[in-house]
C-alpha cells in the first residue's frame, strides 16, 4: 500500500514542479502557458487554470505525504534497550594458574 502511494506521491511532485515552471512570474520564468500566440486560452484563463491546478496539486501532495506519515508509522515500535532485560549471569570466570617453565 505504502508503495502505491508513493509512486503516487513522486508523479503529483513531478506534475506540480511542472506547473509551477510554466505559470508566468515577474522575472519571466518559462511563461509557456501564456502570450499572443492566439491559443485557446487567453492570459488571465491560462494564469486562473495554472493557479487552481497548482492549488489543487499541492493539497493532493499534502494528502498523499501525511498518509505516508501515517503509513510509516504503523510499522511497529522498535525495541529499546532500555526496555530489554539484561543477559543472564554466565558462570563466573576462573583464573587459570601460571604455566611454569
Amino acid at each position: 500500500m505504502a508503495q502505491i502511494v508513493l509512486v503516487v506521491h513522486i508523479m503529483i511532485a513531478a506534475a506540480l514542479v511542472g506547473v509551477i515552471l510554466l505559470q508566468r512570474s515577474e522575472g519571466g520564468g518559462l511563461g509557456l502557458g501564456s502570450g499572443t500566440m492566439g491559443g485557446l486560452m487567453t492570459g488571465r484563463g491560462t494564469a486562473n487554470l495554472l493557479t487552481r491546478t497548482t492549488a489543487i496539486l499541492a493539497a493532493c501532495f499534502m494528502g498523499t505525504s501525511i498518509l505516508l506519515a501515517i503509513l510509516s508509522g504503523n510499522t511497529g515500535r522498535a525495541p529499546s534497550i532500555l526496555d530489554t532485560p539484561p543477559p543472564a549471569p554466565s558462570a563466573p570466570a576462573v583464573p587459570t594458574p601460571p604455566v611454569a617453565r
